[in-house]
Parts: structure tokens; sequence; C-alpha cells
């Protein structure tokens, strides 16, 4: 499905019954987004809701991978909103990379399914602008425990 450009983002959301999140506080020395050119790069983001993670672990091992891909979506929602404060959401024309980074299990190899809830979710909202080059890599740990992080590149309108 493609969500008419005109409509805006913010309208799309609220569409979808979708609210952006508070940006989430840096953990360590970074900032969560910058702009270069026509391009916003964020930092990757974890699963943070109402400050916290919503659950720590390794995917394949004490984390479902269904769970660990709603937990790419919060990653995306709070990446979206530090795109939404430091240019604004509706100025963006389209996403172009994803890089979903899973702690995995050992033997786990579902790293492209975890992040299909990144991607997944950024078809709904952007439909043919939310196609996007994309990256599913497993990993050993992630800050704090999580179980996912996700980092966004959006082209801005000129």
């Amino acid at each position: 499905m493609t969500a008419p450009q005109t409509q805006g983002w913010h309208a799309r959301l609220a569409e979808l019954g979708i609210r952006l999140p508070p940006v989430a506080a840096p953990v360590a020395s970074y900032v969560p987004a910058v702009r270069s050119g026509q391009l916003v790069f964020t930092s990757g983001q974890l699963p943070f809701v109402d400050g916290g993670l919503r659950r720590t672990g390794k995917v394949g091992g004490s984390v479902d991978p269904e769970d660990a891909a709603h937990d790419a979506k919060v990653c995306v929602l709070n990446a979206l909103a530090a795109v939404d404060e430091l240019v604004g959401l509706d100025s963006v024309v389209r996403v172009v990379r994803v890089v979903g980074y899973v702690a995995s299990a050992e033997g786990f190899t579902g790293q492209p399914r975890v992040v299909n809830g990144a991607s997944e979710l950024l078809g709904r909202i952007f439909g043919e602008a939310g196609q996007h080059a994309r990256s599913a890599v497993g990993v050993a740990e992630l800050p704090l425990g999580a179980p996912v992080e996700v980092e966004l590149t959006v082209e801005l309108r000129a």
C-alpha cells in the first residue's frame, strides 16, 4: 500500500493509530540523528519504551524471534522520532537504508526475519517510499543487553 506523500507522514501515522515516542536519550556520547546534505542518519536505536528496555537477552535463546521483531518496530519508531525532532518527519522523501543488529544466541540464523519487523512497519507508514536497502546482522552483544538495535538513513526533500 502506498501512502500518498501529499498528506504528510504525521497524518499517515495518525491514520495508522501510531504515535511517535519522545526521542530516546543517548546512552553514551553521541546524538540521536545527524543531517548531512539531503540525508539524515540516525544512531542505532534500542527498543526503549518509557525510558527503559522492553526486554533483554539473546534472540533464539531467552528472546523469541517474534518478540524481537516487535522490538525492531519499536526501534524504528524511536529512529523516526529522532528524525522528526531534527528535521521534521514531513520533510522525508524516502527511507534509503535500514541496518538491524540482532543479539543472537549461538546457532540463531533468523536475523532477516527479526529485522523484517522494522522493514514491514516502514512499508506500512511510507508505502513505496519505505522500500529500502538493508542489512540484518547477528552480533554477540548489544548495549544494555538489548536484543535488537536499528538505525535508519532517510532522504529529505531538496
